[in-house]
C-alpha cells in the first residue's frame, strides 16, 4: 500500500483519525521504551497502564468516528432535501468504516506486545514474591 493511499484513507477517516494516530504513536513509543528496559534487565510495570488505556480507548475512538460518519451521512441526505442520492451518503459511510477499522487495527497492534511485556512483569513479580 503506497503512502499516498494511506494518507488518502487518513483524510477520508475524518478528524477522529488524529487522536487515533496520536495514541498509536504514544503507545508504540512506550512499548519500545519498555522493551529496551526489559532487555537491560529492568522490569517494572511503569508505563504499561498507559498502554492498556490506549488499547481500550482506540476502538472507542473508532466507534466515535463511526457515529460522526453516520451523522455526516444523514446530514448529507437531509441536505439533498429527500432526494436520497446514494452518492450523498458515501463519504459519511466511508468515514465511519475507516475510523472503525483504524481504531481496531491500532489497538490490536499494541495489544500483543503489551500482553507479552505485562506477562514478563507478572512473572518477575511472582518470582520476587517467592524469594521473600
Amino acid at each position: 500500500m503506497s503512502m499516498n493511499r494511506i494518507s488518502e484513507w487518513f483524510v477520508k477517516g475524518g478528524p477522529v483519525m488524529w487522536p487515533i494516530l496520536a495514541l498509536s504513536v504514544l503507545g508504540l513509543a512506550i512499548l519500545i521504551w519498555k522493551a529496551l528496559e526489559f532487555r537491560s534487565g529492568r522490569r517494572s510495570a511503569k508505563g504499561l497502564g498507559v498502554v492498556s488505556t490506549i488499547i481500550t480507548a482506540e476502538p472507542m475512538l473508532g466507534i466515535l468516528g463511526t457515529v460522526t460518519g453516520i451523522m455526516r451521512t444523514f446530514s448529507a441526505l437531509n441536505a439533498s432535501e429527500g432526494a436520497g442520492s446514494p452518492l450523498a451518503a458515501t463519504a459519511g459511510i466511508g468515514e465511519a468504516l475507516i475510523t472503525t477499522a483504524a481504531g481496531l487495527v491500532a489497538s490490536l497492534i499494541l495489544l500483543f506486545p503489551y500482553n507479552a511485556l505485562d506477562s514478563m512483569v507478572d512473572d518477575e513479580t511472582e518470582e520476587d514474591t517467592r524469594k521473600k
